[in-house]
């Protein structure tokens, strides 16, 4: 109702007089959707609570055997909980839509920082990196409000190189992008045939002057990435100890005086800060303060668009329709960071590997928008600066004593100072900047200078979890700021998803030991999130927390009912037995959701059976060892470590991949558990059959009837994977 309300005003706002602020973004709750689901959660919440009533009532009579009905009961459990929490997603979804047109002029705009971070060439090659930095260099801002910051964290020669060299590509770039109004502005993509409509489209309207240039960019275009790849096979190695390096590649002071505003290029700095082996660095969370710091005392714009380095900018109007809501005044005292969604251009039409991540763009992250805000998935944000100093309406919360929490640089307290004005231009600089600004920001980034602060604590970003931007955006929320999410037609960012096993499960083992560490911590969102924040985003963030305990739940799942079948134990209620049917509703309402929120948002019965395959794939993978992995931290066996996603194309991995194969190569770790549970599967499948089929006193009929459940569970599972035993035994495959 509350949500009806905020609509309708924005509608009764539209049709005041002229004298009234024009509507820049609009809120609509998704009714039908709402309604459904929470007629859903009422009807399987019933048939849930039938079902655990069954398998508790027959334990406690104890007439069923009590480890295979114990475990079994664990595992239901399990998915009950997580099952529970889901339902805060499905409780109020909202979808947004902006206005930019009804902003105010380029010379009324806050200023935007642009922070992207890289950490290895060889890992994340130096062109793609270029790439974003020069989609990000283009955005359709003003030049002289617009900074780009590139924190590059392996003291890599060749990156501060195709800096320079990018800089220079940008000067033919960027105007020609301007002149033809370009909509792919990073180079790799319009001059692939990823930009072939663009590029034909263009070719209508500008005739032979535009082919001409055309050809003159791209030809500067292959000579910039043969400089930088001839660069990076000579030179691609990591500097682990090493001094502070910022230099500014160009500044946009050079842009005073430039009659033609199409040739202004923004505020270009390369950011390598000191890491020595004996101190911490504190992975990405390390660097993106580190660029907080530098960009204070360099151009200090309010607000900050934050990028991984292999996401670049596909959409140049994202810094005005992020401004569509920082700067309405009905959210913007209170608002943090507006999200976008990660959109992969390289994802295949099968996706088996689930890059698309379509559950959590196009129904949990719609979800949460609509109790308070999002979370934040660590690119494609635009966050206001000040909520990372203080809480929502308390500006000076950290500078009462700004040396104790901010450091002893005096330029950088004076820049937060300024963030809590309220002028929308407070960023302006007068002059070029000096080498004492570029002394200061060395020393910003040296390894002593958060010592005695209250940098990644309660300033910045924070240190506690490896997922950064995640765990900060979720400490915002508990501080009061709110976020929104928009997913545009046209995605304004595009990156580069895994396109093996080995990357998608190391990453997601990543995610899953982060956010399980959160979730059993002092912040876990059921306990501080309850107390902070309100119910429904506390089981929004318990979920992303707590979920991968599925892990354990669905190992159980592959276990227990498949031995069961084999030695002819029952643990559902015979087909006769009006019992079945609770298990069966239970079974066809969990599947008739997943399907109604896959079609609902475009996918279809492919996409449904990859998503079901993949889950199962990466619950008892990546998931399982992320827990694990939290378990051996907790008792001294494991400590903290960053890993990093390989960005590297492979193309034997990617023509796998486009195919539709799994690739399992370089991925044995994960793929003994998963193994196991096939094999498993598949003998008490055999044996399941073979010793119904040869019966006992009872006859067949009597022991399908009894063992129908299992069988068809156990069928289920087979189907599911069938792909794996295709990659894992080759004689299958054949």
């Amino acid at each position: 109702m509350a949500a009806y309300s905020l609509h309708s005003s924005y509608s009764l706002l539209s049709s005041r007089s002229s004298t009234a602020s024009p509507t820049l973004n609009t809120c609509t709750v998704q009714h039908p959707r709402a309604a459904l689901s929470r007629l859903h959660m009422l009807l399987h919440s019933a048939a849930v609570s039938a079902l655990l009533y069954y398998r508790i009532s027959n334990l406690v009579r104890g007439d069923v055997p009590l480890l295979s009905w114990g475990l079994i009961t664990l595992s239901e459990l399990i998915f009950t909980f997580v099952w529970t929490l889901t339902q805060a997603f499905r409780w109020r979804p909202v979808v947004r839509a902006v206005a930019p047109e009804n902003l105010p002029g380029d010379e009324e705009l806050p200023g935007v920082d642009v922070f992207i971070c890289t950490a290895d060439p060889k890992k994340e090659p130096v062109v793609e990196v270029m790439s974003t930095v020069l989609s990000a260099m283009a955005l359709d801002y003003p030049a002289e409000k617009l900074a780009v910051y590139l924190s590059d964290d392996g003291g890599a020669a060749v990156t501060a190189y195709a800096m320079k060299e990018a800089c220079g590509f940008a000067r033919v770039w960027v105007p020609f992008c301007r002149k033809y109004g370009v909509k792919t502005r990073c180079p790799e993509a319009f001059f692939s045939s990823f930009g072939d409509s663009e590029r034909e489209l263009l070719l209508h309207g500008g005739g032979d002057e535009f082919t001409a240039e055309e050809d003159q960019i791209q030809t500067k275009y292959e000579h910039f990435k043969r400089n930088v790849e001839k660069a990076a096979e000579l030179e691609n190695d990591v500097n682990d100890d090493r001094p502070p390096h910022v230099e500014v590649i160009y500044d946009n002071k050079n842009n005073e005086g430039t009659v033609n505003d199409i040739s202004k290029l923004p505020l270009l700095v390369y950011v390598s800060r000191e890491k020595r082996p004996s101190r911490p660095h504190r992975f990405k969370a390390g660097a993106l303060n580190a660029l907080l710091r530098v960009s204070g005392v360099m151009s200090n714009a309010p607000y900050a668009l934050v990028l991984d380095c292999d996401m670049y900018c596909n959409d140049p109007t994202s810094a005005k329709q992020a401004m569509c809501f920082h700067l309405d005044p009905k959210l913007s005292d209170s608002l943090s960071y507006a999200q976008f969604p990660q959109i992969f251009y390289n994802v295949s039409k099968n996706d088996i590997y689930d890059g698309q991540a379509r559950a959590a763009y196009k129904t949990k992250y719609q979800g949460m928008d609509g109790i308070s805000g999002t979370v934040c998935a660590g690119t494609g944000y635009y966050i206001k600066k000040k909520a990372l100093y203080c809480s929502p309406n308390q500006e000076d919360e950290f500078l009462r004593e700004p040396q104790k929490n901010f450091g002893y640089s005096t330029k950088l307290i004076d820049s937060v100072s300024t963030l809590n004005r309220k002028t929308a231009n407070n960023n302006q600089r007068k002059n070029l900047l000096d080498d004492a600004t570029v002394d200061e920001a060395k020393k910003l980034v040296s390894c002593t200078y958060e010592q005695n602060t209250k940098w990644g604590k309660e300033i910045g970003y924070s240190y506690d979890c490896l997922l950064e931007s995640t765990f900060t955006g979720y400490l915002l929320h508990c501080k009061g700021w709110k976020s929104v999410y928009l997913y545009p037609d046209r995605p304004c960012f595009l990156g580069c998803t895994t396109i093996d096993m080995k990357d998608a499960l190391v990453q997601l083992m990543k995610w899953a030991s982060g956010l399980v560490q959160v979730g059993l911590s002092k912040f876990s969102p059921l306990t501080y999130g309850m107390y902070n924040m309100s119910v429904l985003q506390s089981m929004c963030y318990g979920y992303f927390a707590l979920s991968h305990f599925l892990s354990v739940a669905c190992f159980l799942y592959g276990v227990v009912p498949q031995l069961c079948f084999l030695y002819g134990v029952p643990l559902y209620p015979k087909v006769t037995d009006p019992w079945f049917a609770v298990f069966a509703a239970v079974f066809l309402s969990s599947m008739g959701q997943h399907v109604y929120e896959v079609f609902s948002s475009g996918g279809t019965m492919r996409t449904m059976w990859n998503e079901q395959r993949i889950w199962m794939i990466k619950s008892v993978t990546a998931c399982l060892f992320g827990c694990l992995d939290v378990l051996m931290k907790y008792i001294g066996i494991a400590k903290s470590n960053f890993r990093l996603t390989n960005k590297a194309i492979d193309q034997r991995k990617l023509d796998k991949y486009e195919k539709g194969i799994f690739d399992f190569q370089g991925a044995k770790m994960f793929m003994i558990p998963l193994t196991l549970l096939v094999l498993l599967n598949l003998v008490c499948f055999v044996g399941g059959v073979k010793g119904l089929i040869g019966g006992g006193g009872g006859g067949v009929a009597a022991a399908a009837v009894a063992m129908f459940g299992q069988g068809l569970l156990s069928f289920y599972v087979l189907c599911l994977s069938f792909p794996i035993l295709e990659g894992l035994v080759p004689k299958i495959g054949k």
